[in-house]
């Protein structure tokens, strides 16, 4: 008990220093004394109500005992019944004026004992004139039934209840002197009135004292819970807040559009997207240093809040130098304003930047709008694509611009036709490859996996990148024959020589959902003789992927085969958390972006162990991406990770025809010999 009551003082001083700092200071009380008079405040009104019940039985209780004044000591019971009346009536009469008036619950429970004492008492006198000696003497012993009231009925105080109870006791004790009683009666009496006294006044301050703990336990869980509740709107805020600019991040960003596109679709409330991009960032980044480039961005949020804020629009950085803001607009003209405005109040910061290759000198941002429109079978996605395909017309018309969403404008130029087109010779033509990434298991310190990204050359010699056209190859379903080919290469190349046990291999929700699916990898598997156990497919939690009873079908005949499935990229999405619920996967992988935040901010910390206690609850291995210096390493392995993957462990590259382990302090470097 005392240990909880210190965790409840501890508590109480913490949670009463964060919501007043001045009040412990201005009111020093002792710990002990302040939860007593706490337990009062929090018990009055039970107490008070029971004070109240306890009286109103105890009296019909007392006075019926005049059936027994008529019994035993019939000569004076013209004398105790009406004495009986009297206090039972005049107690209720007080107790009841108390309560109305709501006076506290000590004084209803003083009147309650007063009542039982004045009972005894008033009862005892005029019985002890009474002429039937005998009988009285036998009837005496019913005065214990007053301690037990006073201790049973109510829940008096441990003082309040002893001390009536005591001048029970040392009533009765004159009450010897009238009669002239043997001396073993007086002893047996005595010593009977006495175990009364002290079995009921222990009875008293035990139930007083579980009533106290009832309270202690009542108010930890209330104190815990209120901290609980804090940490999680703190947890909360966390995962929703950019931790540099303090803005929403692009999680809390995409909620926010969702509740806008519902209001769209249910109340045709019109809205405006905004993507407003910093132009040639990551030249002032590597000119000015990342200290500069951070304050850059701040200073440019801070710009952007200042300007769309009083409208009533909400603005968040949707990506590293990349911010969105979405307001209430039903006419493409104003969002293009707003567009403008936005232009000119940035390029006003007159921040400047000399690494610019287009004549300009300062930091200055690109700006791409929409507007929600009435266009059948749109959706919330195609938003988003209309707001980039208008910051990429604002990029493409020299920047320091806004542009206004053109439906009749072609996406991207002739970029998209191009690459498509490349895909489909790019298998016959050797354009496409593969490259490995390795994936150390911390247990043992090898390398236990190495995973699979695909390449693009373009004919022009140059690469294109995974982000510009992975994309397309899906638009185009030239991602379902990449596939076949990219399980078959990794199975040649890595797993038939034996090089790693496992191999994980990206796949797409096109590939999942393609008629025959998991029969072709069959047929891979048993054409290269290689063990479906060896193979890890990675679904990335981003992926927009509606999960539909013909990808879970593919996904169980693929389990079949051995294949394992891996989670990538958990916790930059919102699919994850259902993913985690409908299948069970072998391997969970947390998104780079929330170790890198880690590594300067308490609360992103913070809010990677929780992520990684979450998985990890629900019983899948742990992967944490990202990992680019010692110190995030030894950060990781603080969390007892089961496997790292990143630059400091090794980069992708080409598949090695003789690898070399070459140990270093905490790390594995690989190396191929010619």
């Amino acid at each position: 008990m005392k240990s909880r009551r210190t965790r409840v003082m501890v508590n109480m001083r913490r949670l009463s220093r964060g919501s007043d700092p001045g009040r412990e200071k201005a009111r020093p009380t002792s710990g002990a004394i302040g939860l007593r008079a706490l337990y009062k405040d929090y018990s009055n009104e039970a107490r008070r109500a029971v004070a109240r019940s306890g009286l109103w039985l105890a009296v019909p209780v007392y006075i019926l005992f005049l059936i027994t004044d008529l019994v035993f000591i019939p000569d004076v019971s013209q004398v105790t019944i009406p004495a009986r009346f009297m206090i039972g009536l005049t107690s209720l009469l007080v107790l009841e004026i108390q309560f109305a008036r709501k006076r506290p619950a000590g004084e209803l429970e003083a009147t309650c004992a007063t009542a039982v004492v004045l009972g005894y008492v008033v009862w005892l006198v005029p019985a002890l004139q009474t002429s039937n000696a005998e009988a009285f003497s036998y009837y005496a012993a019913f005065g214990a039934i007053f301690m037990m009231g006073v201790n049973l009925f109510f829940s008096l105080e441990f003082g309040l209840a002893i001390a009536s109870s005591g001048l029970i006791f040392a009533s009765f004790l004159l009450s010897l002197a009238e009669f002239h009683y043997s001396t073993a009666y007086c002893l047996a009496f005595t010593t009977f009135y006495l175990c009364c006294f002290v079995f009921t006044s222990y009875v008293n301050w035990k139930l007083n004292k579980e009533r106290f703990n009832v309270f202690l336990n009542a108010r930890e869980a209330e104190l815990q819970q209120r901290q609980a509740a804090e940490r999680g709107e703190a947890l909360l805020r966390l995962s929703i807040t950019d931790s540099l600019t303090g803005m929403e991040n692009r999680r809390a960003a995409d909620i926010r559009l969702k509740q806008f596109w519902e209001r769209w679709r249910q109340d045709a409330v019109a809205f405006a997207v905004l993507l407003v991009d910093v132009d040639f960032f990551k030249k002032y980044n590597d000119y000015y240093g990342h200290q500069e480039g951070d304050h850059c961005l701040v200073t440019v949020a801070n710009a952007l809040s200042d300007i769309v804020v009083p409208l009533g629009a909400t603005v968040g950085r949707y990506g590293g130098e990349e911010f969105i803001v979405i307001l209430d607009l039903d006419r493409g003209a104003d969002a293009l304003a707003l567009a403008d405005a936005i232009c000119q109040g940035i390029e006003a910061l007159d921040i400047v930047h000399a690494q610019r290759l287009d004549g300009f000198q300062h930091v200055t941002v690109s700006v791409g709008a929409t507007i929600t429109r009435d266009v059948a079978g749109t959706k919330l996605e195609n938003v988003i694509n209309e707001a980039d395909r208008a910051l990429y017309s604002a990029k493409a018309s020299g920047r320091n611009c806004a542009r206004l969403f053109d439906p009749n404008e072609l996406p991207g130029g002739d970029a998209s036709e191009n690459i498509a087109a490349i895909l489909k010779i790019a298998i016959q033509q050797n354009l496409v490859s593969l490259v490995y990434q390795p994936i150390q298991y911390l247990d043992t310190g090898e390398i236990g996996a190495y995973e699979a990204l695909m390449r693009l050359q373009l004919l022009d010699g140059s690469s294109a990148s995974p982000a510009m056209f992975i994309p397309i190859a899906e638009r185009t379903g030239a991602i379902i024959e990449l596939g076949y080919w990219a399980i078959r290469r990794a199975c040649c190349e890595l797993l038939s020589r034996n090089i790693v046990e496992t191999v994980s291999v990206n796949v797409s929700p096109i590939q999942l959902r393609a008629p025959g699916f998991a029969a072709q990898v069959a047929a891979i598997l048993a054409e290269t003789g290689i063990s479906g156990h060896r193979i890890a497919f990675e679904i990335t939690e981003g992926v927009d992927m509606e999960i539909r009873p013909d990808v879970l079908d593919s996904i169980q005949d693929l389990k079949r085969l051995g294949i394992k499935f891996w989670l990538d990229d958990f916790g930059t999405g919102f699919a994850g958390l259902s993913w985690l619920r409908l299948m069970e996967f072998e391997t969970v992988k947390i998104d780079k972006s929330f170790l890198h935040d880690a590594a300067s901010s308490e609360g992103a910390k913070i809010l990677l162990e929780d992520i990684i206690g979450l998985v990890r609850n629900r019983g899948h291995r742990i992967l944490v991406e990202g990992v680019e210096n010692e110190e995030q390493l030894d950060l990781v392995k603080s969390f007892g990770i089961d496997a790292v993957q990143g630059y400091f462990i090794g980069r992708p590259a080409p598949p090695l025809k003789h690898p070399i382990a070459v140990r270093q302090p905490e790390r594995r470097r690989w190396q191929a010999s010619a």
